[in-house]
């Protein structure tokens, strides 16, 4: 395994609980169907994570652990306040050293997406999300990304370019992942999982719920 460049990598996540988890998914699926494909992402989006190499890997939950998560994480649970609070908080749960944080929305991740994060000719990382928010952030220094990301506008079509601005302005050298769709609409979903690797269960989840004529 290559040497760790993260000293922490974070998932920020819902537990995929019917009704609670990618309700825009309903219609045309089933809450209880849009909770199957959540987990399958999040359970997707942990194993890749598990394959980055870090020192430290983090579960940042709203809910409870369940079967979808494979060893090799500590979980903390998700603090109250807006997603930019939330955010800022789970960056605060991290000691010294760079951390990425990445969101249960993404199951086409691959590790190559990773390379190169955490190198010292950079001081943060970003990945923006075809919908304008952002997949990724990390930082060189946890605290200044606590700080860069509080007041940041959430789900609107600017807020990936409000936080990668907020990054730049504050002096930080920025490397850009690449742009992927996040899971929010059924349209999403089926783009999303072609761009799967082998072995997805997002993808497989998804063929399932098509194949009984969804």
């Amino acid at each position: 395994m290559s040497v760790p460049l993260l000293a922490t990598v974070l998932v920020i996540a819902k537990e995929p609980v019917p009704g609670r988890a990618k309700t825009r998914l309903t219609p045309p699926y089933t809450a209880r169907e849009a909770a199957a494909l959540a987990e399958a992402a999040l359970a997707d989006t942990l194993h890749m994570v598990r394959h980055v190499p870090a020192r430290r890997r983090l579960l940042v939950l709203d809910g409870a652990p369940g079967p979808w998560l494979p060893p090799g994480f500590d979980v903390a649970a998700q603090s109250a306040g807006g997603l930019d609070e939330r955010i800022a908080a789970a960056f605060g749960l991290c000691g010294p050293g760079p951390a990425l944080l990445v969101g249960m929305d993404t199951p086409q991740l691959t590790t190559d997406l990773f390379e190169g994060v955490g190198r010292a000719d950079h001081d943060a990382w970003f990945g923006p999300a075809a919908d304008g928010g952002f997949w990724a952030l990390g930082a060189a220094e946890p605290e200044r990304a606590a700080t860069l990301v509080r007041g940041v506008p959430m789900s609107t079509g600017r807020t990936g370019a409000v936080q990668r601005r907020r990054l730049t302005e504050a002096g930080l050298r920025v490397s850009d992942l690449p742009v992927l769709r996040d899971v929010d609409t059924a349209a999403d979903a089926a783009e999303v999982a072609a761009r799967c690797p082998a072995g997805s269960r997002f993808a497989a989840a998804l063929a399932a719920l098509t194949e009984t004529g969804r």
